[in-house]
């Protein structure tokens, strides 16, 4: 009987610094190296996985555009990692020029130049430890379509069942007798990883599924069609650890448990050598950062994607107010700091809104604006999983789940006619998305008037509006009602 240890992380998006919580720290990319190194120096056989979304979040990272995560990661060490949708952020020119940097493997199947099919990754890797043989497979999101749309070269299976196809491709042509263990590495959405293991074929042998994107803690693995599924939630706060027993005289998992660990001072030293290169990029990117931006009246939160929020209100009122435009469409999934406030120094506010691009205004009827929110608050919507939105003030939309009807529908205090005029704006990322994220096709919307550009950065709006508007306050205020 061998034994092996398989850690993995997801959707680090460049937590790189620790966390005080009830006076103990938590997290930080130096930890976590502590913790890794030191199951390494426990244990006899460790494999340690990343499951996408290593970019984005942090001023390090954005600043060198991903680079600074590479360098650290390098010292990390992972022995597989996987894309996520956020290393395509910067580009997918970058990207192939930052796995350049990167001193350890990054898998992906279903990533491809459309004019030939040719795979922009290698598809798998095969990891030998101790005689066994471990096969992983890389899948990714049909998100990365959403921020690579202008690169029309670039595609990906976007359907769950063509990627399972692929699955079964990528087992039928690599893996062998010789194969122990077959691991997907995928960042889909937890959602989706249910659906991928429900139309695994048993004869392709996948034996486990370790997900990412949608920021999934757990407290056990879900076995669906006999193989667990698990993340581990996001940041470096916690790691999942699988410790397997597997029979080699009857080639296979013998028996397996599954945790999902906090990285703390109570159980991870820190690297000294990633303190010392962070650091580095720390005291670069602080002399930029750490200058005062606003002084908000409280601090306010956001604490989920999928309802009004305090954060919410305050974005999405400061690009409307004194604009050409009637509703802001601020995308909850745009405001990544879960609190903020009450002192905000430049780098809070960039890692609040670090997809800063430009913002468009286009013309709806009331009519086009109902199916737009009723497709936004569709039931996945209450799963975390779609686009969801923050509105400025002035609107009131009440839902009720159980008839997925709006029982009110008004702005200003006035019920939405069907023929009624308004204006509306959102970010780029939405505009080339129009349709898959809000369920109406652009072009219908375009016939009302030509789209146009009316701000070319929400963090300069933004910085403006807290240099003028001292002591902001916001709170939930019935926008938005859900009704069970």
């Amino acid at each position: 009987m061998k034994k092996l240890t398989l850690l993995h992380s997801n959707d680090m998006h460049g937590d790189f610094m620790p966390e005080v919580i009830d006076g103990k720290e938590y997290g930080g990319m130096a930890r976590l190296s502590g913790y890794v190194n030191k199951v390494r120096s426990e244990e006899q056989n460790v494999i340690y996985a990343i499951a996408g979304d290593m970019f984005r979040g942090s001023v390090i990272d954005s600043e060198f555009m991903g680079l600074s995560t590479i360098d650290l990661i390098n010292i990390l060490a992972p022995d597989v990692t996987a894309i996520g949708n956020h290393e395509v952020d910067y580009g997918l020119s970058h990207l192939l020029f930052v796995e350049k940097c990167a001193r350890f493997p990054i898998i992906n199947a279903n990533l491809f130049v459309t004019m030939n099919n040719a795979r922009l990754f290698q598809p798998y890797l095969n990891i030998e430890i101790d005689g066994m043989k471990i096969l992983f497979i890389g899948i990714l999101t049909e998100e990365v379509l959403a921020s690579t749309r202008t690169e029309k070269v670039i595609g990906t299976f976007i359907d769950i069942e063509e990627a399972a196809r692929e699955v079964g491709i990528i087992c039928d042509n690599y893996r062998t007798s010789d194969t122990d263990m077959t691991v997907l590495l995928t960042h889909i959405g937890i959602e989706n990883d249910r659906e991928l293991a429900r139309m695994l074929n048993p004869d392709w042998g996948v034996n486990i599924i370790i997900g990412g994107h949608s920021h999934t803690e757990m407290e056990e693995p879900e076995v669906i069609n006999g193989v667990p599924v698990v993340q581990a939630g996001y940041g470096t706060k916690h790691i999942g650890r699988f410790n397997i027993e597997y029979d080699e005289e009857e080639h296979r998992i013998a028996g397996y448990t599954w945790q999902y660990l906090p990285v703390s001072e109570d159980n991870a030293p820190n690297d000294a050598v990633v303190s010392v290169i962070l650091d580095r990029y720390k005291t670069k990117t602080d002399t930029k950062y750490k200058r005062v931006v606003a002084r908000l009246r409280r601090k306010l939160t956001h604490p989920a994607r999928n309802r009004e929020t305090e954060i919410g209100n305050l974005y999405a009122d400061m690009l409307q107010d004194e604009s050409s435009f009637d509703i802001m469409f601020m995308g909850s999934g745009a405001l990544r700091k879960e609190e903020l406030g009450p002192i905000v120094e430049y780098q809070d506010m960039m890692e609040n809104t670090p997809f800063d691009d430009v913002v468009w205004m286009l013309e709806v009827t009331g009519k086009q604006l109902k199916r737009m929110i009723l497709h936004i608050y569709r039931d996945e919507a209450w799963e975390g999983h779609t686009e969801f939105y923050q509105f400025s003030k002035g609107v009131r939309f009440v839902y009720r789940k159980s008839t997925h009807t709006l029982e009110e529908f008004r702005f200003r205090g006035k019920d939405i006619a069907d023929d009624q005029r308004l204006r509306i704006a959102m970010q780029n990322y939405h505009y080339e998305n129009f349709e898959k994220f809000l369920g109406i096709p652009l072009e219908e919307v375009k016939v009302n008037m030509k789209p146009r550009i009316v701000m070319t950065s929400v963090n300069n709006v933004v910085e403006e509006y807290f240099s003028v508007h001292p002591g902001l306050d916001a709170r939930v205020e019935g926008r938005q009602v859900i009704l069970e």
